[in-house]
């Protein structure tokens, strides 16, 4: 066990209202997500309303643009829920329910054991990516940096070519 948790947030502009048929596949698939995510190995946190998810806290004015951020122990362990898991066909159907996203839509970064990153927090993560590519402030999976300290270069974790970026 480290003194640091890699933080994640990832963004999307929904299609449509939760409701509409474009999109309820999404939302109905939530649960059984977010419950799968709860019990992965290296899951520490991720930010939840009291209805359990995090779709309906407020991101911006446009109520369309919904959050998603956890804490996991290590790189290793959100890797492997993202790329290698149940979650991992969900992922794949996003085209289907956000819009295709102009900028950083997911940041990586280190946070100290215990800490619980805020919205505001994030989004300025993916400011920093948009802005100065990856970082050990903020990064990506293919550029994923060490913890702090470690003083070792960044490490392409080989995500799958149709999770980078836009794809």
């Amino acid at each position: 066990m480290t003194g640091w948790h890699l933080a994640q947030i990832n963004i999307g502009k929904l299609l449509a209202p939760e409701g509409d048929a474009r999109v309820q596949p999404f939302f109905d698939a939530l649960d059984r997500i977010n419950a799968l995510a709860d019990v992965a190995p290296g899951f520490v946190w991720r930010l939840q309303s009291e209805t359990g998810n995090a779709t309906d806290l407020p991101v911006s004015p446009d109520p369309l643009l919904i959050v998603n951020m956890s804490v996991w122990q290590d790189a290793e362990s959100l890797f492997d829920f993202v790329y290698r898991s149940a979650h991992t066909p969900e992922m794949a159907r996003r085209r289907e329910y956000f819009h295709r996203f102009e900028g950083a839509y997911q940041a990586l970064w280190w946070v100290p054991a215990g800490h619980r990153p805020s919205i505001d927090e994030g989004l300025s993560r993916l400011w920093m990516l948009d802005r100065y590519g990856p970082s050990p402030q903020s990064f990506t999976f293919k550029a994923r940096f060490p913890r702090p300290g470690e003083g070792t270069l960044p490490v392409d974790m080989k995500p799958d070519p149709w999770c980078i970026g836009n794809a």
